[in-house]
């Protein structure tokens, strides 16, 4: 009997790393050869191709690839009938949304998309924005652009749609954000004939528990600490993010253990307040996965 096989498609390029580190952290380790596009993972029922995000929507909803993760940006743009399984934000540069924004030179002339009435535009995300312009009733010469969106203004076109994280770059080349068009996360997707079979299905549901739990688990970190139980109540008050925790009595009477989840970037400040509450024994530990 031939063994079931999963196939997904993971995105190359700037998602790529965050896209592995958080399969790693699901429990998952790939290894990309040098000069491939077939990677290895530690897991026989699951093939992975690695391909730019814009053509993994195709590819999954003609049925090549039964899973994969893909901007929505790129799902929209194809028009791709897939199953949306969940989406994360995550990307190498930040954990905020990309934006797909339209752009033009600091000192254009050009302040709303109404302006671009007979302009000319360029962009990779040709179908995006020409329903973008449809919308507003507006008529402009829209190109493809291969690459290096950012240079072609003002010498070759009067307006850009690119995409952007943190607006960095368009500021460093002196562009200037007129509106945004759409924003954007990677979106956990399935061909929906996989999404239909049994097997299929469980092992999408079980890599996307595994991977969410992952992504839960960033910028946040356990704490342990033990406190006199008389003082407990007053830490509680003072600290409103230890609403929930874990509370056990220790062998010592009198004293018992707590146990949260806290974000990482409150600990330097956290930590000071809870000793001179009484805790001690203060221990922080970094976290795999938190499954909801």
């Amino acid at each position: 009997m031939n063994q079931q096989i999963l196939r997904i498609g993971l995105p190359s390029g700037s998602l790529q790393e965050p896209t592995l580190a958080l399969f790693a952290k699901a429990g998952f380790n790939i290894t990309v050869p040098r000069r491939s596009y077939k990677p290895a993972i530690d897991d026989p029922q699951i093939e992975v191709c690695l391909l730019r995000a814009q053509e993994i929507s195709r590819y999954v909803e003609h049925g090549y690839l039964d899973f994969g993760i893909t901007g929505r940006d790129w799902v929209v743009e194809n028009g791709s009938d897939v199953e949306t399984l969940c989406e994360m934000t995550f990307s190498k540069v930040s954990n905020a949304p990309t934006r797909w924004v339209l752009v033009v030179p600091e000192n254009s002339p050009i302040r709303s998309v109404q302006d671009l009435q007979g302009k000319s535009i360029a962009t990779e995300a040709v179908g995006m924005t020409r329903r973008f312009l449809e919308k507003h009733g507006v008529q402009a010469e829209i190109e493809f652009s291969w690459g290096a969106t950012e240079v072609k203004v003002p010498d070759l076109v009067d307006a850009i749609v690119d995409v952007t994280e943190t607006g960095s770059s368009l500021r460093a080349n002196k562009l200037r954000i007129v509106e945004t068009l759409m924003e954007s996360s990677p979106q956990l997707i399935a061909n929906k004939g996989a999404w239909a079979d049994a097997w299929k299905r469980s092992k999408m549901e079980t890599l996307m528990l595994l991977l969410q739990g992952a992504h839960n688990a960033r910028d946040k970190v356990g704490l342990k600490m033990n406190i006199e139980e008389k003082a407990l109540q007053n830490l509680l008050d003072a600290l409103p993010s230890l609403r929930n925790p874990t509370i056990s009595h220790l062998a010592q009477g009198g004293w018992v253990a707590v146990e949260t989840v806290i974000d990482e970037k409150i600990v330097r400040e956290i930590i000071p307040q809870l000793k001179a509450l009484g805790a001690e024994g203060i221990i922080e530990y970094p976290l795999n996965k938190v499954v909801y």
